[in-house]
């Protein structure tokens, strides 16, 4: 029986209860396991780096920034324009080298010396440090770094990198090179205002590098370093993000053409400002932007590119410096009033506000008077020089408007090509207002559409632009860009000016049609210009073509944006036609090619205050005339000629540029026309209105004048318009 009840005892089997048991208890287990393993996953993807700070900070420990490479921008061919050159700070740590320095050393001549000797000497051999400057450093006992020497070059550390390699050098302790990048502008001025510069911290100043300031830039990383209880130094280091490099649109080729036209004619002639603006009419590309005053990116606080402000054209230089008069303060108890005029009353007696005061500054040279200058005064200068003509300032652009008040009246129908129209010399707008000048007051005669194109006629253009009516001009103003943004990916861009609808009344609108009073920018009569000419397509303009890693593989790639369509092909057909002929035979006659076919529209423009025989003479031009490849705009504000309203500066500046663009675009020769020596015709400037002509009055006495334009936006701070 013993046995048998032996032998069930064995045989005993767990019951189902505890099966169930077991199995529950090695899921709950296994459940809290898993638990536990993804929330170490999960801390250590989310707060491993600060809780690497935490242990890090219970130790002694230093932490350095590892510097990121800023992108590069290149031009359209991949030539460097602005790069970052590797530099390297010179690091001590005196920490290592005092704990360290004692250690004896031999010499090869079997003398014995100490490492620390060693290192100071290895200092002052390789680099320009004094024993004091060194001894300085090693006060600071308990420092992990010391910068001794910023931005040195490679050549200057390549000898000494060497010298490290040899049995002696690497005796050398506490003694290392930081790696950091500068940056660096292979052709100093070249398209300065449209690349503009960077300020320490990489921080962008003006142009691309402004605009596409995040995009360049990379992250930083990060090395820690700290000792362990055996005195031994760990580091952990989280690599740098390089940034990202953009691709333009600029061909630098086209734009030290273009910059090399400018600096000549700047030589022989001179004037206040000269500005290029070069487009593709094909995607809104833009080619090349320059002025006459440039600066050098790599040195932009030289204020030597300022001295161009303070010369007066005849050999002496000054400053006007305008400061606000001082006031006293009335301190008696007379009683004061303010009339409706907003001037304060004191005993009947009107105060008045005091007058700025103007500081003539002078000197024998730009250096002298840049010299007593405030830092704002400097700097406001600077700034001067900085800014880009085409992107920032307006202006009234004169008659090469015209070609846009024909393209509106030509497209609504309100015209048609062969029409004909009389001019005498003047036109009167309004019955009982003095009549509008034609630039030739002698009057064209009878002229077609293209005529009033090529002859520039005011009056023409004032009777087409009064049969497409106020509502269609204002309509193409608006559609072709005038008075708001072009949205070009550069910094600082200008609205520009037009008339509202309401104020277009019919003054307004006949001096607008011929482009006196209205303000536009280069970019935004040149983007219009293209529009024109392609076909009718309203390309974006752009310089941003691409963005690329450091590798090469595209980032963002910029596809041609067709904002809006602004006329027609039959239009534009007619239109090129027209800037043909103004070419050949017209007042654009100077920008003429032999075997090029060129179009184009002068411009002559009378500065505000009128009659102070300052002028902006403008010529934009395209070529070639059967399919357009580029978009030419020339502005030149003051030539220093006798008499700026009969210069063509801008006219030869165009051909001098196209006669090197043409062939290096591969632009083959087309025409087989020759000069006809027909003589060439200037658009001369004249007062829109004669002083002999007598102003009638309105029946409540008042003479009638023009209203000023407003602008549909404000312009930008510091963004005048002339």
């Amino acid at each position: 029986m013993a046995q048998q009840r032996k032998k069930r005892k064995v045989k005993k089997k767990f019951l189902h209860r505890m099966k169930i048991k077991l199995t529950v208890m090695c899921g709950i287990v296994l459940v809290g396991f898993i638990v536990v393993l993804s929330r170490l996953v999960l801390i250590e993807q989310k707060k491993g780096v600060e809780y690497e700070k935490r242990v890090l900070s219970q130790q002694r420990y230093d932490s350095l920034d590892l510097p990121y490479r800023r992108g590069d921008i290149l031009d359209r061919n991949g030539t460097e324009l602005a790069t970052s050159v590797k530099v390297y700070n010179l690091i001590i740590e005196p920490k290592i080298i005092l704990e360290e320095g004692d250690k004896k050393v031999e010499t090869e001549s079997g003398a014995v010396t100490t490492k620390k000797e060693v290192t100071i000497a290895a200092l002052k051999t390789y680099f320009p440090l004094t024993d004091e400057e060194i001894a300085a450093a090693l006060e600071d006992e308990n420092s992990l770094y010391k910068i001794m020497i910023r931005k040195l070059s490679y050549e200057t550390v390549e000898p000494f990198n060497e010298y490290l390699e040899t049995d002696m050098g690497q005796e050398v302790v506490g003694v290392w090179l930081e790696d950091e990048y500068q940056r660096y502008y292979p052709y100093d001025t070249l398209a300065c205002q449209v690349l503009g510069f960077t300020a320490s911290g990489n921080v962008g100043n003006s142009g691309i590098e402004l605009y596409y300031n995040e995009e360049l830039n990379g992250v930083e990383g990060r090395q820690y370093g700290y000792l362990t209880s055996e005195q031994t130094l760990q580091r952990t280091i989280r690599e740098p993000v390089n940034g990202y490099s953009v691709v333009t649109t600029l061909d630098a080729n086209i734009q030290m053409m273009v910059e090399k036209q400018i600096a000549e004619f700047m030589t022989e002639t001179g004037a206040k400002n000269v500005s290029v603006l070069a487009m593709d009419p094909r995607n809104g590309e833009i080619l090349a932007i320059a002025n006459a005053h440039t600066f050098n990116c790599n040195q932009p606080y030289d204020e030597q590119a300022i001295y161009y402000q303070f010369d007066n054209g005849d050999g002496s230089f000054s400053f006007e410096r305008v400061t606000e008069a001082s006031t006293e303060t009335v301190t008696d108890e007379t009683s004061t009033e303010q009339g409706d005029d907003g001037t304060t009353e004191e005993n009947g007696e009107p105060s008045t506000q005091p007058e700025p005061v103007t500081t003539i500054i002078s000197g024998a040279s730009g250096e002298e008077v840049a010299a007593q200058l405030t830092d704002d005064e400097r700097l406001s200068a600077l700034n001067q020089v900085w800014r880009n003509y085409a992107i920032s300032d307006t202006f009234e652009p004169g008659s090469t408007f015209k070609p846009f008040t024909v393209a509106a009246a030509l497209e609504e129908d309100a015209i048609h090509d062969g029409d004909v129209y009389f001019c005498g010399g003047n036109y009167t707008v309004v019955e009982g207002i003095k009549p509008v000048n034609c630039h030739q007051t002698s009057g064209h005669g009878e002229v077609t559409v293209e005529q009033a194109i090529m002859q520039s006629c005011n009056v023409a253009l004032m009777q087409i632009a009064q049969k497409e009516g106020t509502a269609t001009f204002y309509k193409y103003e608006k559609m072709f860009g005038f008075g708001g943004k072009t949205y070009v990916d550069l910094p600082g861009e200008a609205t520009g000016i037009i008339f509202t609808e309401e104020q277009l009344n019919p003054m307004e609108q006949a001096t607008s049609s011929f482009g006196q009073g209205q303000n536009v920018s280069m970019i935004q009569l040149g983007t219009a210009f293209c529009s024109l000419i392609n076909g009718g397509d309203y390309f974006e303009p752009h310089v941003m073509k691409q963005i690329v890693n450091e590798n090469g593989a595209v980032i963002t790639n910029f596809e041609p944006t067709v904002l809006r369509k602004t006329v027609s092909e039959e239009t534009s057909a007619l239109l090129r036609e027209y800037m043909y002929h103004t070419v050949e035979t017209g007042t654009g006659k100077r920008a003429r090619i032999d075997g090029y076919t060129i179009g184009g529209k002068t411009g002559t423009a009378e500065k505000l205050p009128r009659g102070n025989d300052k002028y902006l003479i403008s010529f934009i031009g395209f070529a070639p005339v059967e399919k357009p490849q580029i978009v030419l705009y020339v502005t030149v504000d003051e030539p220093h000629e006798a008499d700026q309203s009969h210069s063509g500066a801008a006219s030869l500046i165009a051909h001098d540029i196209f006669a090197e663009v043409l062939p290096y675009m591969n632009v083959f020769q087309s025409s087989t026309s020759v000069d006809d020596g027909s003589t060439i015709v200037d658009e001369i400037a004249t007062p829109i209105q004669s002083e002999d002509s007598e102003a009638t009055t309105e029946e409540n006495g008042d003479t009638s004048t023009q209203e000023e334009p407003v602008s549909e936006a404000p312009l930008p701070d510091g963004e005048p318009s002339e």
